[in-house]
């Protein structure tokens, strides 16, 4: 197969001092479908790999046309430079630049058409802010970055694929926030990407009730009658298979799931918790809404792990997959 018929996938760093540059060079001794391309500092690569005793080809790339298919037992790196030395475990806000750096790159590699897809290693949120950047996480920095309206969190496991309608927010300020609009633009924008990204005709969508057993028909809140249920018909009559609103604690049982292919919950925690209890250190998040592919990992830094082999690669190896799969199937959707 020739190199061009590969999807290049660009792969940033993620903190430094985290497990980022451990989780790549162990998930790289396994064989991909896909030119990957790491954007990180060679140096910080091999410092790492040496702790960890680990014996990696590294390739250095003047550019994407110089990265081959990726072959197991190496990384083609197209080079940024951190911008001072990194110790494993140790967090410097010197270096929340270098993080950023890649962040930025990837993203218009994808926008410019030189990447097809992006996939990211944790990063840490608290020495991006206190760099002084406002930073609430890779998917709002994304958002922004490409100018989407609206963006979509969903992560994935073996078991399901759950999709939020709210992401980082306090509860308190939950309700507030589902709004009709914003129900129209998750729906549409997941729907349309559950085609395009994942090959599904016509995807079934259950979608959680915000309160307690779906509001209990209003006596315990209003916000299904008045806002979600409505907004469901409308979009019903739009061709969207949505099942709901459902009461969320029975909703993630295997009778419901079985015939699903996403759940779309109101917040962070009421479908999260449930997907990681299934398949954390195996599940990607993925961005959905934006015009170009892009996912991670379910996991955070684990600065006591960086340098000392004990990190899993598994949710990288599964966000390199999803991004693998999803490229091919925007290939196949714009022809």
């Amino acid at each position: 197969m020739p190199q061009t018929s590969f999807p290049i996938i660009a792969i940033t760093s993620g903190e430094p001092a985290g497990i980022g540059p451990d989780i790549i060079i162990s998930a790289s001794q396994d064989a991909f479908p896909a030119r990957l391309i790491v954007l990180a500092d060679p140096a910080v690569i091999e410092a790492r790999a040496n702790a960890l005793g680990i014996d990696i080809h590294i390739n250095i790339c003047s550019s994407v046309d110089d990265c081959p298919v990726h072959k197991s037992g190496s990384i083609d790196i197209l080079p940024i430079s951190a911008s001072a030395p990194v110790e494993a475990g140790v967090l410097d806000v010197k270096n929340a630049p270098y993080v950023l750096e890649t962040l930025s790159e990837a993203a218009k590699g994808c926008l410019d058409d030189r990447f097809d897809a992006i996939v990211t290693p944790p990063v840490h949120k608290g020495i991006l802010c206190e760099s002084g950047e406002h930073f609430s996480g890779h998917t709002e920095f994304f958002q922004t970055l490409c100018n989407s309206p609206q963006v979509i969190m969903m992560l994935a496991s073996d078991a399901m694929k759950v999709a939020l309608v709210t992401t980082h927010l306090p509860l308190k300020d939950i309700s507030d926030a589902i709004t009709p609009d914003t129900i129209r633009l998750v729906a549409r924008g997941l729907n349309k990407d559950l085609i395009n990204r994942y090959g599904i005709t016509k995807p079934t969508i259950l979608v959680c009730g915000l309160n307690p057993h779906a509001g209990e028909d209003g006596h315990l809140g209003m916000e299904e009658i008045e806002i979600i249920s409505p907004t469901l018909d409308s979009l019903r009559n739009e061709g969207i298979n949505l099942i709901g609103p459902l009461p969320a604690d029975t909703l993630f049982t295997e009778k419901y799931l079985k015939e699903a292919d996403c759940v779309l919950a109101m917040y962070h925690d009421q479908g999260l918790p449930v997907l990681k209890y299934s398949g954390f250190g195996n599940a990607v998040n993925i961005t959905l809404g934006l015009p170009i592919i892009r996912t991670s990992v379910d996991h955070g830094t684990a600065l006591d792990l960086a340098g000392t082999g004990q990190a899993n690669d598994g949710s990288l190896k599964v966000a390199i997959t999803h991004a693998i799969e999803m490229a091919n199937n925007a290939k196949k959707a714009s022809i």
